[in-house]
């Protein structure tokens, strides 16, 4: 993904994503990370609690921390202790003014392209203890990248629009009901 111009309704459909994920997993923080391919960056597009007033717009190499690990393999992970994990970069984390001691992080895929990184930092020690919250996290993720793949991709004709636009409206629908039965 490259660099875009602002889209306020991506920027909205980001935050209520970041701010979802949040709440499920009574968390510190959350953010989204979407991958611009061309710099080789991980670019943080929406934050919820620590450092929301600051991180956005942010960049970092995509090859850095667990975000970026999650990035390159496409795979999930959970670490309860962020201390002995030598993939989690303090450096970085330090740079941000926020130091988690733990996090969840799952990739943003759409069909076989990642598109970013969706973490949330210091959730709950009862959320993130199973492996049902981490698939819980996983299929919201997969939920949000198909919303997010949609906006992304809406093209100019106003009719194609409103009919994107309906479809993520209906994803964010069906990402409401599985979360309240959940």
């Amino acid at each position: 993904m490259t660099e875009r111009t602002a889209d306020p309704l991506e920027g909205e459909l980001l935050q209520s994503i970041v701010d979802v994920a949040r709440a499920i997993f009574a968390a510190e923080a959350s953010s989204v990370f979407l991958l611009d391919e061309e710099a080789d960056e991980l670019v943080f597009q929406a934050v919820s609690g620590r450092g929301e007033e600051s991180l956005v717009g942010r960049r970092f190499p995509a090859g850095r921390g667990i975000a970026g690990w999650v990035a390159a393999s496409g795979q999930p992970m959970v670490v309860d202790d962020l201390s002995r994990n030598s993939s989690f970069d303090r450096s970085l984390a330090e740079s941000t003014d926020y130091v988690p001691s733990a996090l969840m992080a799952v990739p943003l895929i759409h069909g076989d392209r990642v598109l970013g990184v969706l973490e949330v930092l210091d959730p709950a020690p009862r959320a993130r203890a199973s492996l049902p919250e981490l698939d819980l996290l996983a299929l919201f993720a997969r939920q949000a990248a198909a919303a997010l793949r949609i906006v992304i991709d809406r093209a100019p004709q106003p009719d194609y629009t409103l009919d994107r636009l309906a479809t993520a409206a209906r994803l964010a629908g069906e990402l409401e009901q599985l979360l309240r039965q959940n």
